[in-house]
């Protein structure tokens, strides 16, 4: 590195003569062919030497010049054509498919400086540094496991997409739960130039599960000690993220990093701006061995390919045995083990600026790594307090921060021009489906919302359920926005099984949702709902999309279709298990009818019994739900028949009937034409009959509709004419494909909407 700087100084200091020497020599020789502040001509063709002024004297001094200016034109070209050879040899300092950025400021990778823990030798060695090529691929790896975990690696990606101009492959080491979320997640986001790879942390246990560890991240924040094995053979170097981790700029900038790495420095890590590996913040505090104040692991870049030649491995391992027999545990699950390995062979490391690891925990040195906004690089909630942590900046941190967890993810689907990227199947059916349809059509923004891609966040929250043994469980199914989320406590009350949710909210509603459900105690009580985001985009409610999201992630054989303005009767959950035994639903092709009903009344004392509904319904507090305004819509159930009913009873599907069932899991999804308002659960309960399902209502069973204020899609509905226009030409085209589908017992779908 040395020799590279001391070359480009060569090259500047030999391009500064050539520019100045010329530019010096002809203002001497300007200045000096004035006399008495006239100007003297050079040009013999000019020269007088009949004028009084003319003398021999002058004349020796013109020619005088005229030679040393030739003598300076000979030297330049000596030296132009020195420069053109030095360039032709400069070596190419490209390391494979993997070049550089320019950094602004420089780490240290001098071994003293280490053990001093000095950071002052930030700045540029040798000035800019070569840019990293546009299209070269940045590799990252995150150890990320569990439901909160996938959270936070969602705000960290954002950050990174926010402010990135390469392509990005992201390697995840998730448990189980976590890559359903975030492959999900991933799959439904499409953002262009971004990879995703998966690797199973619950099958790399068992290399460091023999580790005693105290650290709030428990086996999986061991877990980075094994990239070297875990990751492609082929892939030479990777930057490793902590999952609370914010990005404040490019991370091309950081991947520029490796190119400063010299000799057999194969980690870059930040120093730890704790006092903890100091061993002084209490009493008896006993930390693992480290260099000086030690390195966080929270960022880290690594050097595979030479890691994998020093038998990393080996290295880890005989150290973390050598340090358990006296340590027991680490505290810092692989920080310890990292630092202790550093502690031995200190050459292994260079060391970053701060600013690339900017720690906010407690009691830290980060604000000596800053002077202003323009230096911070990434910012890190390495303290269990995460947003609540003691730091003088810690409110422009933590608005910061929250840009990116309430930022609108759909904004970072951004194309990366110039940079081809790997075909996605997903993405080109859909610009296939779009191009299909006609954009003049009237209806285009309904056609178009059924190919719409909608983002989609499994689990938000934690979940934890185990089915009943006997096959007959059922899960409530539901989907809401974020006007109806005052129901969702009183469901709960009133629903004890398992329930799963689609909320259809934006980046910063979902963050309104996660507070208000964790300063809930009867949602923070629950653990077996499934809360499933699935992210706004378009002008339409896409309720149907959100039904089949809820739908599908049901871990129970059966499911109760429901809406969330409707309250089930209290032990409708153990009411239904037994019913599903009793019309042996296992077997039978059946849908089960939950009769519902309304109340116009905000307080209501809810009935907690058949008897005590009917009492209702005769002095008018409750009715028979939408008899006044959408009598076909129920009718059917045939409500005078349920008064008296004892046993369950079967009814014939009539047209526009939209029964609330219970059915297997198997059953079909919504159609997605239908969004917003109208015919979205007709079309659906229309497809059962299609497929034959039996039709049964249960004669002690109800659920009430509570009022709310007019969606905004029904007041649509009411108000634009275009919108029911193009409802009509849904309906129309539905029944006609269930035609071709089903054939001839289709028929008498098109039959009773013209009768109806």
């Amino acid at each position: 590195m040395l020799g590279i700087c001391r070359g480009r100084r060569k090259f500047l200091a030999a391009s500064l003569t050539v520019l100045f020497v010329p530019a010096i020599t002809w203002i001497y020789l300007f200045a000096g062919s004035f006399e008495d502040g006239k100007p003297v001509s050079l040009s013999p063709l000019e020269s007088q030497p009949h004028s009084p002024r003319y003398t021999a004297s002058s004349q020796r001094d013109r020619e005088s010049l005229e030679v040393r200016m030739r003598e300076v034109e000979e030297e330049n070209r000596v030296l132009r054509k020195q420069l053109s050879l030095a360039q032709s040899r400069s070596p190419s300092h490209h390391r494979g498919n993997h070049s550089k950025t320019y950094s602004m400021e420089e780490g240290t990778g001098d071994s003293e400086s280490l053990r001093a823990g000095i950071v002052a030798g930030n700045s540029s060695e040798c000035g800019q540094q070569p840019a990293v090529e546009k299209c070269e691929t940045i590799h990252v790896a995150i150890v990320c496991a569990g439901y909160n975990a996938s959270r936070d690696v969602v705000t960290l990606v954002k950050s990174v997409l926010f402010h990135r101009r390469n392509p990005l492959h992201f390697h995840l080491i998730a448990d189980a739960i976590a890559k359903q979320i975030l492959a999900t997640l991933f799959q439904t986001w499409m953002v262009p130039a971004v990879r995703i790879d998966f690797y199973d942390a619950d099958e790399l246990k068992s290399e460091v599960s023999w580790i005693p560890n105290k650290h709030y991240s428990g086996i999986y924040g061991l877990m980075k000690l094994v990239l070297t094995k875990t990751l492609p053979s082929n892939l030479e170097r990777v930057i490793v993220l902590d999952t609370d981790i914010t990005f404040a700029t490019d991370i091309a900038e950081l991947w520029a990093v490796f190119h400063k790495f010299k000799g057999q420095q194969v980690l870059g890590l930040v120093e730890n701006q704790s006092d903890w590996y100091l061993g002084n913040l209490w009493k008896n505090h006993r930390p693992w061995p480290a260099l000086g104040r030690g390195y966080n692991t929270g960022v880290i870049l690594l050097l595979l390919d030479k890691l994998r030649k020093m038998k990393w491995e080996q290295m880890w391992r005989l150290t973390a045995e050598r340090e358990l027999m006296s340590m027991l545990s680490t505290s810092l699950a692989d920080q310890d083990i990292f630092n202790a390995v550093i502690k031995q062979n200190p050459f292994l490391v260079y060391q970053l600026p701060c600013f690339w690891n900017v720690q906010l925990s407690d009691h830290t040195r980060s604000e000596q790594c800053y002077r202003d906004v323009s230096d911070l690089k990434v910012i890190h909630w390495n303290s269990p307090k995460k947003l609540r942590v003691k730091n003088k900046h810690v409110e422009f941190f933590r608005n910061l921060y929250l840009t990116f967890l309430e930022y609108d993810g759909n904004l970072l689907r951004r194309e990366l021009f110039g940079c081809p990227s790997e075909a996605d199947v997903n993405s080109e059916n859909l610009q296939k489906q779009l191009s299909e349809l006609d954009e003049d059509d009237l209806c285009y923004e309904f056609r178009r919302e059924r190919f719409t891609v909608h983002r989609t966040h499994l689990y938000f929250l934690h979940y934890e359920y185990e089915p009943a043994s006997d096959n007959t469980d059922v899960t409530l199914v539901a989907q809401l926005s974020m006007d109806r989320l005052q129901m969702l406590e009183a469901i709960c009350k009133h629903w004890e099984g398992p329930i799963s949710l689609a909320l259809y909210l934006s980046d910063a509603e979902a963050q309104q949702f996660l507070r208000y459900a964790q300063g809930s105690e009867v949602l923070m009580s629950r653990h077996n709902v499934g809360y499933h985001i699935v992210y706004k985009e378009g002008q339409f409610y896409p309720v149907n999309l959100l039904r089949n999201v809820a739908m599908k992630h049901i871990s129970t054989p059966y499911m109760f279709l429901s809406d969330i303005d409707f309250l089930p009767m209290y032990g409708l959950y153990e009411y239904l298990r037994k019913s599903i035994i009793q019309l042996d639903l296992a077997n039978s092709k059946k849908a089960l009818i939950v009769p519902a009903f309304e109340t116009l009344r905000y307080r209501l004392s809810f009935p907690k019994s058949k008897a005590e509904l009917l009492s209702m319904l005769d002095m008018g507090t409750l009715f028979t739900f939408r008899y006044h305004v959408w009598t076909k819509g129920h009718a059917p159930t045939n409500f005078a028949k349920w008064r008296t009913a004892t046993t369950p009873y079967r009814v014939e599907w009539e047209a526009d009937f939209e029964p609330y069932v219970v059915v297997r899991k198997d059953c079909p999804e919504y159609d997605r034409r239908f969004v917003g308002f109208g015919w979205n659960k007709v079309a659906h309960i229309m497809e059962l009959d299609a497929q034959e399902y039996e039709f049964t209502v249960l004669p002690n069973a109800y659920m009430i509709h509570m009022p709310h204020a007019p969606s905004f899609d029904i007041t649509k509905f009411r108000s634009n004419k275009q919108y029911r226009i193009c409802l009509k030409t849904l309906k129309e085209e539905f029944q006609q494909d269930m035609s071709r589908h089903y054939g001839f017992a289709a028929l008498k779908y098109l039959t009773a909407e013209n009768n109806s």
